[in-house]
């Protein structure tokens, strides 16, 4: 089969697609014929060797998929060969087949596309996880999404408002903002790109105080961090959350006396190792993620999809900051 392997440590330069024998799976362990796989941050960081995963080399990138269980391994008795899949997380999901947990292989309804399938689990699984279970967000309180143009922040936006919330959203360009009020946002912040200085950052604090209201955030969903951290901190609430999702703009260094003053709480969401430690709660918010998508409330959006042999492109494409929604890798 072919895969796209990660050879050397390096950009999605060093990315290299070759044939290797097809994986065989072992015991609670489900093979995948992958249809597609969602492109994210992890997969960039991972070939640099920047992520808190190491996995050893060569290894594919690919941490979500979605495809047709193409075998299965002993003591798998909810999946069936020829069941339509996603896996997530996976291991080595840019490859014609790839190997997955039994545990973390969900069956899709025939009416989802796979390119969605491999779109959902994560980015949506991640912003329920941090609304729900970490900000116990409410309806009627407000909501400030950074980052609302891309996977997970668009996912922030639309379960936010079915969760009753206001939401604002914020992005670094107006095709960002667009795409995020057409996904639900009540209200849109264009933010500059680049380092802030400190005139630019307190300007950009008050314009998200102006857009949030009097009362200020009540949540602030935060997987950009850098210079803009400090600035929607600034626009909290009292009693506010800040949930600390990410950092695709940098480790921000938080002046932790606006975190006294607003009596506000700072947030970590660390979802991955939080769905090793409560699979059974990871099960139960899966199962409100498929009737949600059901429902028609969220629906990945996909914007961009690469084959297999430009996946090195569509990692890069995430890199630059550029890219709308989700990119995906398809096998087609």
């Amino acid at each position: 089969m072919k895969a796209l392997l990660s050879c050397q440590v390096g950009g999605p330069e060093t990315l290299v697609l070759r044939e290797i024998p097809d994986p065989v799976p072992g015991p609670d362990q489900v093979c995948v014929a992958v249809r597609a796989a969602s492109v994210n941050f992890p997969d960039l960081l991972m070939i640099q060797d920047l992520y808190q995963i190491k996995p050893p080399r060569p290894f594919s990138p690919g941490i979500e998929l979605a495809g047709v269980v193409d075998s299965i391994g002993e003591g798998v008795v909810n999946i069936r060969v020829g069941d339509r899949v996603l896996v997530s997380p996976a291991q080595n999901a840019m490859a014609e087949k790839a190997i997955g947990d039994a545990g973390n292989c969900w069956k899709i309804p025939d009416t989802m596309p796979f390119d969605e399938a491999s779109s959902l689990i994560l980015a949506y699984g991640t912003s329920h996880h941090a609304l729900k279970d970490r900000a116990h967000l409410k309806a009627g309180e407000t909501l400030l999404v950074l980052g609302a143009g891309g996977g997970v922040g668009l996912a922030a936006v639309e379960l936010g408002k079915a969760m009753g919330a206001r939401v604002i959203a914020a992005a670094s360009s107006a095709d960002k903002v667009a795409l995020a009020m057409k996904h639900g946002a009540d209200e849109g912040v264009q933010y500059p790109t680049g380092s802030l200085d400190k005139a630019s950052s307190r300007a950009l604090a008050d314009r998200f105080k102006a857009v949030c209201g009097r009362d200020g955030a009540n949540v602030i969903y935060d997987p950009i961090g850098g210079d803009y951290s400090e600035a929607a901190l600034r626009a909290i609430g009292w009693g506010g959350r800040h949930l600390v999702v990410g950092f695709t703009a940098g480790i921000p260094k938080m002046p932790l006396n606006l975190a006294l003053l607003k009596a506000c709480e700072i947030v970590g969401v660390f979802w991955g190792e939080w769905v090793k430690r409560f699979p059974k709660s990871h099960a139960a918010n899966v199962a409100e993620l498929m009737k949600l998508y059901e429902e028609g409330k969220i629906k990945p959006v996909v914007t961009e999809r690469y084959p297999l042999v430009r996946g090195a492109e569509a990692i890069a494409r995430l890199g630059s900051r550029q890219a709308l929604g989700k990119i995906v890798v398809t096998m087609d």
